[in-house]
């Protein structure tokens, strides 16, 4: 950054970096469905007439321990470049500015992935037998085995220009304005090799995804000082999308301090989220979902409990925008010089929430053919084992939540130091998700304290600076939910979690900052589930352990 003259200012900002990763040990991959004709020499019941399944066809699912597990090696750059210039005339103040974001990965996986076709051509042809895995030859282990390789590019481009001041003055002050104009195009393309195309890449997803959108946004607001202790603020924003259309959004709110150390603020307004480019221009990619056939189960007491299913699964372009309403009040109370709080209330009504939701299609549509596909059998009552499930991206959901945000804080200094106690805490007090139902519809599919939506989270923090040392220790709470109703183990209660983070800073050296830092000091493990493999709910709760860090900082 570098300064022209006292009212025009230009600054340059350009990060570019390289990242290569490797993920190991993601256990070995699930078979999709496979086959044995009955005159294998490898058919586990070839010298027994007594069974039922001599000479018979099979169908199997199988895990590849054989080959290990999975290893994929990821190099990443990632470039992002801003240009801009800001200024002053008279009272007024402007800036514009262009910004180019780029991310480029390469993804290979490297060990562990075996090639469907490859597999089944293997056990027709006898060379490998996936009953008895210390007979097969390393020969029959490399051809079954494959590398994989899949190739993302994100871009975005925006130009964006503000001017904000003063229009008129009245009683209470000047009345503000601000402005903004806005254009942006974002592209994206993720791409698997040809064999994730084609489906032959067992126990892994790859989504291919490739597509472009330009929009254009306007925004104006208005700061007006209705009276000494009140202030209000009106705006609105109008965007334009070149793939599916146009949205207005309106904004309200107020402060009003009627006492020197309590504050009332407020606000309502709409929002509006375009589907992003990935739930547009998504195709095909296969996924593993584990369900539960109950048309199945219902028929014939058969696959009653949650195993993997294939489902095939694409984006949607004719999605629309998820929209929302929102509105909160609160107040903000300065007891003291060191001790203040502020609590808020909050609502927020989301209509048409872009989501999947495969175990209703398998349950609702599972005789549908279009939707369902089965294998064929020769009892009536039998609908047949599911092979695969078509399904994608809806506006599917809508959502009612409230709640209150509490934020307390104190300040302390001695001739130790100086400190800064926290606490900050949600609670919800209502969190209904609804989904459609087999009428048409909607049920109500969640709510607070249910799977995946704790009542309460809060984090308690300490904050010390001393000289050219600062330390920051924070203790973060995740309060119990129900387990999953539909994982088959019964619905048992998902404990709580609570871990610690601690950073130290030292700012002795000019220009530097050095850190040293934890994150979850004392290695908590997330409180165990069935509901996933990982054996924790991981949209909750996070699975890494004691992670150490250090870092330096100049700045020129």
């Amino acid at each position: 950054r570098y300064e022209i003259n006292d009212s025009l200012r230009a600054f340059i900002d350009f990060n570019g970096q390289n990242a290569k990763s490797t993920v190991r040990g993601a256990g070995s991959p699930s078979f999709d469905e496979l086959f044995m004709d009955g005159d294998n020499a490898n058919h586990p019941f070839a010298d027994d007439p007594s069974s039922i399944y001599y000479q018979q066809d099979l169908t199997m699912r199988r895990r590849t321990v054989d080959i290990g597990n999975r290893e994929k090696r990821v190099d990443t750059d990632y470039y992002r470049t801003i240009l801009g210039l800001s200024g002053e005339f008279d009272t007024w103040n402007w800036e514009a500015a262009y910004s180019y974001i780029k991310s480029e990965s390469v993804e290979r996986g490297v060990d562990g992935f075996p090639n469907s076709r490859r597999v089944q051509e293997a056990i027709d042809s006898e060379l490998w037998n996936p009953f008895e895995p210390s007979s097969n030859s390393q020969e029959s282990l490399d051809f079954i085995e494959t590398t994989t390789t899949r190739i993302g590019k994100s871009t975005n481009r925006t130009v964006d220009a503000t001017i904000s001041g003063p229009i008129m003055e009245i009683a209470g002050g000047d009345i503000m304005l601000a402005l903004k104009a806005e254009y942006r195009e974002e592209s994206i393309s993720d791409n698997p090799d040809d064999q994730f195309l084609r489906g032959e890449v067992f126990g892994t997803e790859a989504t291919q995804a490739n597509g472009q959108r330009d929009s254009t946004a306007i925004a104006a607001e208005f700061a007006i000082p209705v009276l000494d202790e009140l202030e209000v603020q009106f705006a609105v924003r109008h965007e334009d999308y070149s793939d599916f259309g146009t949205t207005t959004d309106p904004k309200v709110s107020f402060l009003w301090a009627p006492l020197e150390n309590v504050s009332f603020r407020g606000s309502y307004g709409t929002a509006f989220r375009a589907p992003s480019l990935h739930q547009l221009g998504l195709g095909r990619t296969d996924e593993s979902p584990n369900l539960v056939d109950t048309i199945r189960c219902n028929a014939v007491d058969i696959a009653c409990q949650p195993q993997e299913y294939t489902a095939v699964f694409a984006g949607n372009p004719d999605l629309g925008p998820e929209e929302s309403s929102s509105y909160n009040l609160g107040v903000i109370y300065e007891v003291t010089e060191d001790l203040d709080f502020s609590l808020d209330y909050y609502s927020y009504d989301i209509e048409n929430i872009i989501d999947s939701d495969t175990q209703f299609v398998l349950t609702n549509f599972g005789n549908d053919s279009s939707i369902v596909e089965r294998i064929p059998t020769s009892n009536p009552s039998d609908p047949g084992e599911v092979v695969q499930i078509f399904d994608s991206f809806q506006n599917i959901g809508d959502l009612e939540t409230t709640g209150l945000d509490l934020d307390l804080g104190y300040r302390l200094s001695n001739d130790m130091g100086d400190f800064k106690f926290g606490f900050v805490m949600n609670y919800v007090l209502k969190f209904e998700e609804y989904r459609p139902d087999a009428s048409g519809g909607k049920r109500l599919n969640l709510q607070e304290g249910e799977f995946e939506q704790p009542e309460v989270r809060h984090t308690t923090s300490l904050d010390w600076m001393k000289d050219d040392i600062s330390a920051t220790l924070a203790i973060n709470y995740i309060g119990e939910f129900d387990g999953d109703a539909d994982s088959g183990f019964g619905d048992k209660t998902i404990d709580s979690m609570t871990t610690v983070d601690v950073v130290v800073n030292y700012r002795g050296i000019e220009n530097t900052t050095l850190t040293v830092g934890a994150t979850n000091l004392f290695n908590e493990e997330p409180p165990f589930s069935h509901h996933e493999f990982v054996g924790f709910v991981n949209s909750t709760h996070s699975g890494q352990g004691r992670f150490l860090y250090a870092q330096a900082a100049y700045k020129f």
